[in-house]
């Protein structure tokens, strides 16, 4: 009778459990009300403890400054070019003025052990921070600070995280700062090494242009006329055009190779493009029936000679006037390299914390701490119901364990 009046126990609904190989809702309910007592003290400490460590974290207060990179406007060059004529200066030009550059590579240059040297330096990070070396440092800027580039404006965001919300300002816009210190000293540099480049080029084509014009004179003045055919003087003016190119791209070549190697992309390509002139210009030198100057075999020593001094005086001439073209357009770009970095947005002392998220911490940890009572609480009941035999089992694991630990 007493077996009969005995409400349903732990013993009896593993039995029905394994009988029926099926899983009761009301097996799991259970055990969650017979320990509810457990869960509920678990899930209330943690509630308490949650608060507190939340509002014992630090407040992080968060400031952002927009920037967009330098924009070359080459309008006013290009136009230039464009009158001055010919594919190879304007290629050259577009060497010294600078091919553009993307806002990943100036994303690169802040996040540079330069730059954020410099602000280590300027706000004594490692002392506020507490940090005794260096490398460290540059690890906890890597944390702080978020530097993104937008993929479809280009704009350049420098966000800062700090406990202090006037130092958060205060390093974000320092990073603006010295990105443009060290643009406009690269800059100024850049333009100034071209600028000397072209002006030394320059100087020593104007000895060579004087040279060749004395000698032309000289040997007009001794032999007066002399009958050169109009074809031959063409041909002349051609090469004169090419040979002056040629000067134009070798002096490119020799700027890029001081820059980069011989592998690279850009010195290839240059070395190709010199390669092709010279081949144009071999082939209008070529000697007999291959010359372009048919009458170069045909007319006297003399107008051979005159044809070769002729030669030499138009390729100085007309390199002459490309460099100082290039030359020109060189201390222009000098005078008005400077950085031009556009501040969209400076840094502001921000009035309200973005960390820690209290509210979130304090749900997040006493919904986590509730969920593992509930599991210890099946976990502990799995365990009073375990079979003889599998209780038999899991004390010879534990002593495997122990075994091994020893």
């Amino acid at each position: 009778m007493s077996e009969i009046q005995q409400p349903p126990n732990e013993k009896v609904l593993p039995q029905q459990m394994q009988a029926d190989d099926t899983i009761n809702l009301l097996d799991y309910i259970e055990v969650i009300v017979k320990r509810w007592k457990m869960i509920a003290k678990v899930t209330a400490v943690a509630f308490v403890i949650s608060i507190i460590v939340a509002f014992l974290l630090p407040k992080v207060y968060s400031s952002t400054a927009m920037i967009l990179p330098p924009q070359q406007d080459q309008g006013l060059m290009s136009m230039m070019m464009s009158q001055m004529g010919g594919g190879a200066l304007s290629s050259l030009a577009g060497s010294v003025l600078g091919t553009g550059t993307p806002a990943d590579q100036y994303v690169s240059i802040l996040q540079s052990n330069r730059i954020e040297g410099a602000i280590i330096d300027r706000f004594k990070l490692m002392k506020e921070y507490g940090i005794d070396y260096r490398l460290d440092m540059y690890k906890k800027m890597d944390k702080i600070v978020d530097i993104s580039a937008g993929k479809k404006d280009g704009i350049i965001s420098i966000t800062v995280e700090d406990e202090d919300p006037k130092r958060a300002a205060a390093i974000a816009n320092a990073y603006v700062d010295e990105l443009e210190k060290l643009t406009l000293k690269l800059s100024t540099s850049g333009a100034g090494q071209n600028r000397a480049f072209l002006e030394d080029r320059l100087a020593k084509a104007k000895v060579d242009l004087t040279k060749a014009e004395d000698a032309l004179k000289a040997f007009q003045s001794k032999n007066k006329a002399v009958d050169v055919p109009d074809q031959a003087q063409a041909s002349i003016q051609g090469i004169a055009q090419l040979s002056a190119q040629l000067a134009v791209q070798e002096a490119q070549l020799s700027a890029l190779r001081s820059r980069f190697t011989d592998n690279t992309q850009e010195v290839m390509d240059m070395k190709a493009t010199v390669g092709n002139i010279r081949g144009q210009i071999a082939r209008l030198e070529g000697n007999g029936k291959g010359s372009s100057i048919p009458s170069m075999g045909t007319v006297p020593a003399l107008g051979q000679q005159y044809l070769r001094l002729m030669r030499e005086f138009k390729i100085q001439e007309t390199l002459v006037e490309l460099l100082t073209k290039q030359y020109e357009v060189a201390k222009l770009t000098e005078a008005n390299d400077v950085a031009n970095i556009q501040v969209i947005q400076r840094a502001e002392v921000p009035d309200k914390k973005v960390k820690p998220k209290r509210g979130m911490i304090v749900l997040a940890s006493t919904f986590a701490a509730g969920l593992m009572a509930v599991l210890f609480a099946f976990i502990r009941d799995f365990a009073l119901r375990m079979p003889e035999e599998d209780r038999q089992r899991w004390n010879n694991i534990r002593w495997l364990i122990r075994v091994r630990r020893t």
